[in-house]
């Protein structure tokens, strides 16, 4: 039995030459039998889901990777070939973008990613559908990035529900204030999704605490104030937020918006963040390629030189 596992980048897998493969949409791996291996004899390894990822980094003393990309920029069919690239250079966790109308969270890269993407046919159920296929070739969890309005059109429990059973494991929704997340919490919950929750730098205390009760997964912490894309640098307020943060909840905290470079990952690892989100320059990559082929080629260096800055 040989069993598809993460490694350094473009792994290969050698199949018996009399087998078939199990595919498992909850488990971690895809499985090549013999074609006389009892069912009950073939054995997985549960999916790891967000909070348990960040345990067992932790355990190593890591700093997980969380790369963003856009579904449907350039297709679907790249988008899928990119999560398996993403995965197979060490990422800890994926968040892929549901596009929207009205990103308004998002900078002029992913907004503009989320556009060419509606504008080519892009929807819910091709998401799902490609999910489907995918995931279950994944050795990492994938969280789902969605604004609050495709949520309550298709129905907080029926959303939840349908991502659960496309293999996805966390939703981050950005744009849904503390108050109103009672009922996306609880139908999370019942699914087995972990509903990540955003803080900022002008967030009160309070409410920062408040927000980070109420998160699972993990705690995702806004680095600058406005909108998704590249900066320069992060700011300095991030060190300083990171432990406030970190004095109010034990969860794991990861700082996403304006992470674009190697030097920004090792900085911000270095002060104390337990994972690092990065976006925009991600979406930037496969939107600019000339094609699929070469947007993936960089995608997979890009996400090397990144991961390789971590410890």
């Amino acid at each position: 039995m040989a069993i598809a596992l993460k490694s350094s980048c473009f792994f290969q897998v050698k199949k018996p030459e009399a087998g078939f493969p199990v595919y498992f949409s909850s488990k971690k791996a895809i499985i090549w039998v013999k074609r006389n291996t009892p069912v009950a004899a073939i054995r997985t390894m549960e999916t790891v889901g967000l909070s348990e990822t960040f345990s067992r980094l932790k355990k190593q003393g890591k700093v997980a990777f969380i790369p963003y990309i856009t579904a449907g920029d350039p297709d679907l069919s790249t988008t899928a070939e990119a999560l398996k690239v993403l995965d197979s250079c060490g990422s800890d966790i994926i968040e892929l973008g549901v596009p929207y109308s009205d990103p308004l969270a998002d900078g002029p890269v992913i907004q503009a990613a989320a556009t060419r993407s509606l504008a080519r046919g892009t929807n819910f159920n091709a998401i799902i559908s490609m999910l489907k296929e995918v995931t279950p070739q994944l050795s990492c969890p994938v969280a789902l990035f969605s604004y609050y309005n495709p949520i309550l059109k298709r129905g907080t429990d029926k959303f939840m529900s349908t991502i659960r059973d496309s293999g996805v494991h966390g939703l981050v929704v950005p744009d849904v204030p503390l108050e109103e997340t009672e009922i996306l919490r609880t139908e999370a919950k019942k699914n087995g999704i972990e509903l990540v929750l955003l803080t900022t730098p002008t967030t009160p205390i309070d409410r920062m605490k408040a927000i980070v009760d109420a998160a699972e997964g993990f705690v995702y912490l806004v680095s600058s104030v406005g909108v998704t894309g590249a900066r320069a640098s992060v700011s300095d307020k991030v060190q300083a937020l990171l432990q406030e943060i970190k004095e109010a909840t034990s969860k794991p905290v990861a700082v996403g918006f304006g992470i674009s470079k190697p030097e920004h990952v090792e900085q911000v690892a270095g002060w104390g963040a337990d994972g690092v989100i990065v976006g925009s320059a991600m979406v930037k990559i496969l939107g600019d390629a000339k094609s699929p082929q070469e947007g993936l080629k960089e995608l997979e260096n890009f996400t090397r030189s990144l991961k390789s800055a971590l410890p």
